[in-house]
C-alpha cells in the first residue's frame, strides 16, 4: 500500500501538466496509466508534429453545454504561458494558418518537455496499470486498487480524456467514474471526424477521392472555411472536420466550393465577352476539371456560354456555391480527434475543476464537456484546466 498526496489518473496532456503543477507544490504525485507509454496522443497529434496551442484563443472556439465555464482556466493559464514554457525550452516551433503553433521537429519534443518537468517536480508515473477500484472512505481520502499495488491518497484527477482514437488506448474510463460517483456525464459522440456518405453520393464522388477544395462549409448558423478533402469513404479536410462538431445526424450540410467568386455575375460578363468559350472552360479555371464533370451535365458543360440563359446560369451556380449534401454519419472514433460531451461543467468547479460534490475528485482535460475547434485549442484546455486544478489538488 502506497500513500500519496495525489494520485493522477491518465498520462495524457492534461494528467502530465497537473502532475507537474502539483509537484511544484511539493505535494507527493504519482500518475497512473493502463499504456506503456506516457503522452502517445501526443506523440500522433499534428501528424507528429503536436499542434499544441494557438495564438488566438478565446471561450468562442470551445463547443459545451456551459460554454462559459472554460472561461476562468483559459485566462489564468493562457496560451502565452504555455509559449513561454516552449520556449524556455528552446523547442524550435512555427505558426501555421489561423494562428497554429506546431513543432518543427517532433511532438516529441512537447512531451519531453513535460517528462522533465515531472522529474524536476518529483512526480511518480507508473505505467502499465488498470484500476479495478476506486473508494472514497472520507473526505479527501480514497483508495485506489490496481493490478500491481493500492494507493491511499487525498486528492484524485480523472485526466483519462474521451473514446477518440481507441488504438490510442482511449477508454470510458472517466465516464464511469463520474457515473460511480453519481457526477452527470453528458452523452458523448466523436467529434473532429471526417464524414461518410451514402452509397448514391459515395459512388458518385468515388473519382475525386484525393482532391481538395478551399470551402466554405454551413450546417445550422456554424461555418468555417477552410479545405473539404473528397476521400474514397466520403469527406473529410479541415472544413469538414471542424464543422461535424455541430453536425448532428440526418442534418444537411451545405458547400460553397467558390467562396471568392460570384458564378453567376462570373458567368454572364464571360458571356458578353467571350461568348463562344465552353462552360467547362471557364469554370476549369476555378475547380479541378474532375470535379467540373462530376457535378454538372456533360451536356451543359460542353456547351458555349452563348448558348446559355442567365437562368441555367443561376442553376450552375448555385451548383457550385450551394452544394448541399446529408453525410450518411462519421467514421467515429475510430478516427474522431476529439470526444464531444463528458463530464457535466455544473457538477464541477470552473475554479479548481473538483466536483462540487465528492471533494478530492477532480476532472480535467478531455474528459469534461469542452471540446475545441481544430488547431490546438484542446491541448490549451488540457493545459488550462490541468493547470487550474494543479494549485489546489
Amino acid at each position: 500500500m502506497k500513500n500519496v498526496d495525489v494520485l493522477i489518473i491518465g498520462a495524457s496532456a492534461s494528467g502530465l501538466m497537473c502532475a507537474i503543477e502539483a509537484g511544484k507544490r511539493n505535494r507527493t504525485v504519482t500518475v497512473l496509466d493502463h499504456s506503456n507509454k506516457a503522452g502517445k496522443k501526443i506523440l500522433m497529434s499534428g501528424g507528429g508534429r503536436c499542434n499544441f496551442t494557438n495564438y488566438d484563443v478565446s471561450a468562442d472556439n470551445y463547443i459545451s453545454h456551459n460554454p462559459h465555464f472554460c472561461k476562468s482556466a483559459l485566462s489564468r493559464y493562457t496560451q502565452w504561458n504555455f509559449i513561454e514554457l516552449v520556449q524556455q525550452y528552446k523547442i524550435p516551433h512555427h505558426e501555421r494558418e489561423h494562428g497554429q503553433l506546431f513543432c518543427d521537429k517532433s511532438a516529441k519534443d512537447i512531451l519531453n518537455m513535460l517528462l522533465e518537468e515531472c522529474t524536476l517536480a518529483n512526480v511518480n508515473i507508473q505505467l502499465s496499470t488498470t484500476i479495478s477500484h476506486i473508494e472514497k472512505i472520507s473526505d479527501h481520502h480514497f483508495r485506489i486498487t490496481t493490478d500491481r499495488n493500492e494507493f491511499h491518497c487525498q486528492s484524485v484527477v480523472i485526466a483519462t480524456g474521451g473514446l477518440s482514437i481507441p488504438t490510442m488506448g482511449a477508454s470510458p474510463f472517466g465516464y464511469k467514474t463520474a457515473e460511480q460517483f453519481n457526477i452527470k456525464v453528458w452523452p458523448v459522440s466523436a467529434g473532429l471526424v471526417p464524414f461518410t456518405l451514402h452509397k448514391k453520393d459515395k459512388d458518385r464522388l468515388a473519382l475525386l477521392s484525393g482532391i481538395a477544395v478551399d470551402s466554405i462549409v454551413q450546417t445550422g448558423q456554424q461555418t468555417f472555411r477552410e479545405n473539404i478533402l473528397f476521400t474514397h469513404r466520403g469527406l473529410s479536410g479541415p472544413a469538414i472536420l471542424q464543422i461535424s462538431s455541430y453536425w448532428t445526424p440526418g442534418e444537411n450540410i451545405t458547400i460553397n466550393l467558390l467562396p471568392d467568386i460570384d458564378l453567376y455575375t462570373l458567368l454572364k460578363q464571360a458571356q458578353k465577352q467571350s461568348p463562344q468559350i465552353k462552360v467547362k472552360t471557364l469554370l476549369s479555371k476555378y475547380l479541378p476539371k474532375r470535379l467540373i464533370e462530376i457535378f454538372m451535365d456533360n451536356e451543359i458543360i460542353n456547351s458555349t456560354l452563348q448558348t446559355n440563359s442567365h437562368d441555367q446560369f443561376n442553376k450552375i451556380a448555385d451548383s457550385f456555391h450551394q452544394w448541399t449534401v446529408q453525410p450518411n454519419g462519421t467514421e467515429g472514433y475510430r478516427t474522431a480527434e476529439v470526444s464531444l460531451g463528458g463530464v457535466d461543467c455544473d457538477a464541477l468547479s470552473s475554479k479548481t475543476m473538483e466536483s462540487r460534490e465528492v471533494k478530492g475528485l477532480y476532472f480535467i482535460g478531455e474528459v469534461v464537456d469542452i471540446t475545441g475547434w481544430l488547431g490546438g485549442y484542446n491541448f490549451q484546455w488540457a493545459w488550462s484546466s490541468a493547470w487550474c486544478a494543479g494549485q489546489y489538488v
